[in-house]
């Protein structure tokens, strides 16, 4: 269990987190699995910019885990790959990949991303170049890789993780080099931007993916 100080309001909204997860995969993942994924979080995240929305984030991130949890069962059947985007801080590089890998193949490619340092809070000005093209990662958060989440990625992109980046047997790795946008502005931003859409296009037409129309 977590040694944060949360307040009561906070401790009662991951209550009904825990109540609309365990309902969300009931028959899917085990009830401890359901708890200990929703406690889990609070202190991976517990150094973030958005500690006041810790319980929103704490179920998400449970959320996420979950479902790469049931996928690697087998308790959740799909086709889709599964694509894990890595970078040191989560911030920039692999959330502009994230976004659009979600962007551009819709609910056909099952995408998660995780740094090894991850930040306090996503690059504004990878959030200003991605809403430029009309995506919006403005929602999205650093949060570390996990196990869950390795384990189930048919393919793993690293982008200058180095010898953080997890490697398990079985995975097909990438390794992009892309130039780190933290700390630029949105002028330098935007071919790093560009430079991602192509990457993400090409491992879509390796998949035989394709790019939604519009």
């Amino acid at each position: 269990m977590t040694t944060l100080q949360l307040s009561l309001a906070q401790r009662h909204a991951l209550s009904e987190a825990a109540v609309r997860l365990q309902r969300e995969f009931e028959g899917v993942c085990k009830l401890e699995t359901v708890q200990r994924c929703i406690d889990d979080p609070l202190e991976r995240l517990s150094g973030a910019a958005y500690l006041g929305y810790i319980s929103l984030l704490a179920e998400r991130f449970a959320r996420e885990r979950l479902t790469a949890i049931a996928k690697m069962e087998g308790n959740i059947v799909s086709d889709n790959p599964t694509v894990l985007f890595l970078c040191v801080h989560n911030a920039g590089r692999s959330q502009m990949a994230a976004g659009w890998l979600r962007h551009l193949s819709g609910d056909r490619i099952d995408v998660f991303s995780g740094g090894s340092a991850p930040a306090e809070s996503i690059n504004p000005s990878a959030v200003e170049a991605m809403a430029e093209k009309g995506i919006d990662i403005a929602d999205q958060y650093p949060k570390p890789w996990t196990d869950e989440t390795v384990g189930v990625a048919d393919v793993i992109v690293s982008m200058g993780c180095g010898d953080a980046c997890p490697v398990l047997p079985g995975k097909r790795y990438l390794d992009w080099e892309l130039e780190d946008p933290a700390g630029k502005g949105v002028d330098s931003v935007r071919p790093i931007r560009d430079d991602i859409e192509q990457r993400v296009r090409g491992l879509m037409a390796e998949l035989g993916v394709q790019p939604e129309a519009g």
